[in-house]
């Protein structure tokens, strides 16, 4: 018969991880069970998301935001500025939190008309209406409420970010501006904690290059063990995520490790070799509320050798529409297949991969993974994905 199916994906449940529990057995247990009762076989080239969340829990990566201020007390002498934050309550705000509580002068320096991830802090026609110059003119807070006042609200969750993060000092030892030019801050001061996610190398290398005195950037606290015990030495306190009302959950250590530990344990049991994945945020932009979802600094921060490099994929669409013209369905079905079952290895600038976009497996996966689970109340944190790697011409 002939094949109908291609890539299809399973969101699976587990139980509720605490920490110190075997999340590698949990996983392999949860993803036979499913099997079983679902009805289905792993196969070779399978491939096994777990979510980022439920390993940093297992290895009980948790930080008070006191360590965050003991910390900044030693890093930063005096006065300096957050270069940069998103607006988030549950990846910033507390991290903020900590740092205050160092009793450090802040100036936080916030991007606009929206942050790093596409939070706006302002209506992008009202910026232009008021004759801003985003590439250049840097407001005080004064300056941004009286041409905007209150009346800006983000729209999914109602909240004005600068009275959020003005809220969290401690003896008025924060103080907002807005500006977009990196270089503004060392204005303010020469120390700086940058604060961006994706862009944080290039901010430190120009700031250093032009002034800057003692230049940080989120990874680069947090980095080792502290009184709690929670740290990464890779991201440090970016990809955390509020825990409650002192603590933070960091993303997970290890995660190559407990990757290629799945790998192995469900080779044992099964025979098939599958691929594995830890994933975090999905790498999408939200089209309503211009929101791009990648908070964490990798959408995958773990994974198996499979899973390396791009896709390699003749697009359909354009073989269809330039050299199958005319052929009956048969005979055009006849050649796509060949021609998919003879592409070259690597077909970067070719006509017939045009419109195909080159992104990092990982980052697919991690996105599937992601929009599969949900972040909500699903409790399906694990992801079951066959016959990716199959393609038209698969039998």
């Amino acid at each position: 018969m002939q094949r109908l199916i291609g890539t299809h994906a399973r969101a699976v449940r587990a139980p509720i991880i605490s920490q110190g529990d075997d999340l590698q057995k949990i996983t392999v247990e949860c993803i036979l069970d499913a099997a079983k009762n679902d009805g289905f076989e792993l196969k070779d080239r399978d491939i096994i998301g777990v979510t980022e969340s439920l390993l940093a829990r297992s290895q009980g990566n948790y930080l008070e935001i006191s360590e965050i201020a003991e910390e900044t007390k030693n890093k930063f002498s005096g006065h300096f500025v957050v270069l940069f934050p998103i607006l988030s309550r549950n990846r910033f705000s507390h991290i903020l939190k900590g740092l205050a509580m160092s009793g450090r002068q802040i100036t936080v320096m916030l991007s606009y008309p929206s942050d790093e991830v596409g939070n706006h802090l302002m209506d992008v026609d009202a910026m232009y209406a008021a004759n801003l110059n985003p590439h250049k003119d840097i407001l005080t807070r004064e300056d941004f409420r009286k041409l905007f006042g209150h009346k800006f609200k983000h729209p999914f969750t109602g909240l004005d970010y600068i009275d959020l993060y003005m809220d969290l000092a401690i003896d008025n030892n924060i103080e907002v501006v807005l500006a977009n030019d990196p270089l503004s801050a060392l204005e303010f001061s020469k120390d700086v904690l940058v604060a961006t996610i994706h862009n944080r190398k290039h901010l430190k290398h120009l700031l250093l290059a032009n002034g800057g005195q003692c230049v940080l950037a989120l990874d680069e606290l947090a980095t080792t063990p502290g009184k709690s015990g929670g740290y990464n030495p890779e991201y440090g306190l970016l990809g955390s995520n509020l825990a409650g009302n002192n603590r933070l959950k960091l993303f997970p250590r290890d995660a190559r490790e407990f990757c290629y530990g799945i790998q192995k344990a469900l080779f044992e049991k099964t025979g098939k070799t599958v691929e594995v994945l830890v994933y975090g945020d999905g790498a999408f932009k939200d089209p309503v509320g211009k929101i791009w979802e990648l908070a964490d600094p990798v959408v995958a921060p773990g994974f198996t050798s499979g899973l390396i490099g791009t896709p390699n994929e003749i697009k359909m669409k354009y073989i269809a529409d330039n050299e199958l013209v005319g052929l009956s369905q048969e005979e055009a079905q006849r050649q796509l297949k060949q021609k998919i079952s003879q592409k070259q290895s690597n077909l970067l600038g070719q006509n017939a991969s045009l419109g195909t976009t080159p992104r990092q497996l990982t980052d697919l996966l991690g996105t599937l993974c992601d929009l599969m689970s949900g972040s909500g109340d699903k409790g399906t944190p694990i992801i079951h994905i066959q016959g990716y790697f199959d393609n038209y011409a698969s039998e």
